[in-house]
């Protein structure tokens, strides 16, 4: 009798990519699809990711490349490089297939991939093991988004032996990864000595844990959904700056979710349990004109005037910085920056732009005196991080005509009105 493939769930009506790595998972789910009328004529192709970590990987690529030839699938073969970054080997292997396939996926595309209910299994453990909550436990959902298309998931609710039962009756052929039985590795230790076990007393311990897996994605689901509606209520002004006092009035256990959901919208590396416990012991009772921040991987969070700002760290203007400038052209700072005229001047002056190194003074319009440039900046409420990259403007006498386009001495307030133009700073990411 010839056993169907395994339901798809749920179906998609948009263009297929396989995510075709050659073990048997994979090459019984091309199959699969390839038999259906309706998914090939949305558009059906296969993505190969070529690690280069196995001595057989060149072998695989070259068996992904045969599969679809006989089943007229277009694929395309992605060598990556897999550099350890603290990730270990096998975490840094899937960012950089992730990454690949973020380059791949066309607008509505969906990336196809072969995970089933065992895997779930393996992943809620995982999970729980590692601690993790509500968001964790969900392991892995059916539909979600992946650059610019979505990853699909349709055998997320089958079992290995159904897929496996598939692949021997349709005599698929498939490549064995040495890897999927190196029992030093979390996942593959799981899968060889305690779902066994845990099978030998629950028969149905597979469908129980990815059931709890479910069951977890409903809960995190309401609570995201709480948790965007307060958010919305915390953010100041700019998506960056969450107000301390709204984030406080929340439970400490709300409040750690608004934060990760805080970073996660600024597309900021996640919030990682120890940055989210100091930013709760550190800078949500900050002083109001303290400077404290926190940071983790490429991400900070500073508080400063009740508020939180989070960004990348980005290097301040280097002191020794101090080239001349005509304002005919933009300025490229040396930390990211531009500053420039808006329209440029017609004429070349004879500026000076430099960092700042304490001291300098400013006549603001319409005063007779100078002032601290320090206390004008303070008065304009401007976060310390971002006075580390302000240019200061100087004339060819060196009095201080401004600073970025945020402070405007008299000088250059008096030449921008005769050129009817503006001083424009396009400040660095983080500043």
């Amino acid at each position: 009798m010839t056993i169907a493939p395994p339901a798809l769930m749920p179906r998609v009506d948009a263009p297929v990519c396989v995510a075709l790595s050659g073990g048997m998972d994979s090459m019984a789910l091309l199959h699969a699809l390839a038999s259906d009328a309706a998914i090939r004529a949305n558009g059906l192709r296969a993505l190969h990711v070529h690690h280069g970590m196995q001595a057989s990987a060149d072998d695989w690529t070259r068996h992904c490349e045969a599969a679809c030839r006989e089943l007229c699938i277009a694929l395309v073969v992605e060598r990556v490089t897999v550099e350890a970054n603290g990730l270990g080997r096998e975490g840094a292997a899937r960012a950089a297939r992730h990454a690949a396939f973020e380059r791949h996926l066309v607008y509505g595309e969906h990336l196809a991939a072969a995970h089933h209910r065992d895997d779930q299994a393996e992943t809620f453990l995982l999970r729980a093991l590692r601690a993790s909550g509500v968001d964790g436990l969900g392991a892995m959902t059916p539909l979600r988004p992946l650059g610019r298309g979505w990853l699909w998931r349709p055998w997320l609710d089958v079992p290995r032996d159904a897929i496996a039962a598939f692949a021997r009756d349709r005599g698929i052929a498939w490549v064995d990864d040495p890897s999927n039985i190196d029992a030093s590795i979390d996942r593959v230790f799981l899968r060889q000595h305690v779902l066994p076990l845990l099978r030998t007393r629950w028969p149905h311990a597979d469908a129980a844990l990815a059931g709890a897996a479910a069951l977890a994605r409903e809960a995190s689901s309401l609570l995201t959904d709480d948790d965007r509606r307060l958010l919305a209520g915390c953010v100041v002004d700019r998506p960056d700056v969450l107000s301390i006092p709204s984030l406080t009035a929340c439970p400490p256990a709300r409040r750690t979710r608004l934060l990760r959901a805080w970073i996660a919208s600024l597309d900021l590396p996640p919030l990682t349990a120890r940055a989210a416990d100091r930013v709760e012991r550190e800078l949500l009772d900050a002083r109001a004109d303290s400077d404290a921040c926190v940071d983790w991987h490429d991400a900070r969070i500073r508080a400063w005037g009740g508020l939180l700002h989070a960004s990348r760290p980005c290097p301040p203007l280097p002191h020794d910085f101090d080239i001349g400038w005509t304002g005919q052209e933009t300025l490229a700072l040396p930390d990211g920056g531009e500053l420039r005229f808006d329209p440029f001047l017609v004429a070349p002056a004879d500026f000076r732009v430099r960092a700042r190194i304490g001291g300098e003074r400013i006549r603001l319009p319409g005063r007779a005196h100078h002032h601290a440039l320090k206390h004008v900046l303070q008065d304009e409420r401007v976060p310390p991080w971002t006075r580390e990259h302000l240019p200061v403007l100087l004339a060819h006498d060196d009095e201080v005509l401004a600073a970025g386009d945020i402070v405007l001495g008299a000088r250059m307030a008096e030449l921008l009105r005769e050129t009817g133009g503006r001083l424009v700073w396009s400040c660095p990411p983080g500043a």
